[in-house]
């Protein structure tokens, strides 16, 4: 992963995007890790599978199709570098499927779906609700420079996207569990929000 990032004539000229990707995926792969460890998975395929999920961004992506695609095409990317460590098909077969399926449930060729496949994605859409995503989502907001207003209207709109989410389904107990806690831990964040905010516009 380090050395095909560092060897993209894209992510050289975009740095800030290119440890952006290294660093969501070595959470990914750490997500990936527990979850193997408790579900009984092979860990260092587990892991692997969270490194290698967004290798296809070493390639610049211009449209949202290209986006959309870039499951497939990580998987793609990461099949000879699979085979050249001497796995066996099966294996190879099974990381690049996870990988392939992680953006949109979708892969371009025959493979059986698994929990271990589900991993990959389930990892990285853990990685999305966490303290540094917060800080992420509040910073891209522009959020304090936000009007009052605006400010309690956004946390509610993200409340409510939330309590949404809470039923996400997930190929394993142990990434439910997960999921459930993040969840759980991003609520709490914005609820106390949105009692600070009401306390910022008069006395209660």
């Amino acid at each position: 992963m380090k050395e095909t990032f560092s060897a993209s004539a894209y992510l050289l000229e975009h740095p800030g995007e290119r440890d952006y990707r290294l660093e969501h995926s070595y959470r990914v792969a750490n997500i990936a890790k527990t979850i193997a460890k408790r579900e009984g998975f092979d860990v260092t395929h587990a892991v692997i599978a969270g490194l290698l999920h967004d290798i296809a961004y070493c390639e610049e992506m211009t449209t949202r199709e290209a986006r959309k695609n870039h499951g497939r095409r990580s998987a793609a990317m990461a099949r000879p570098f699979l085979e050249s460590l001497g796995l066996p098909t099966d294996t190879v077969n099974e990381i690049c499927y996870g990988i392939a399926i992680h953006v949109d449930d979708q892969a371009d060729f025959e493979w059986r779906r698994s929990p271990f496949c589900e991993t990959v994605g389930d990892a990285d859409n853990i990685d999305r609700f966490d303290a540094y995503r917060i800080y992420e989502t509040l910073q891209s907001q522009h959020f304090s420079e936000l009007p009052l207003a605006e400010k309690r209207e956004n946390v509610e709109t993200t409340l409510e996207k939330l309590n949404r989410l809470r039923s996400m389904k997930f190929g394993t107990t142990t990434a439910c569990e997960i999921w459930a806690q993040r969840i759980e831990y991003y609520s709490s964040f914005y609820q106390k929000l949105r009692r600070q905010l009401a306390n910022s516009s008069g006395i209660l």
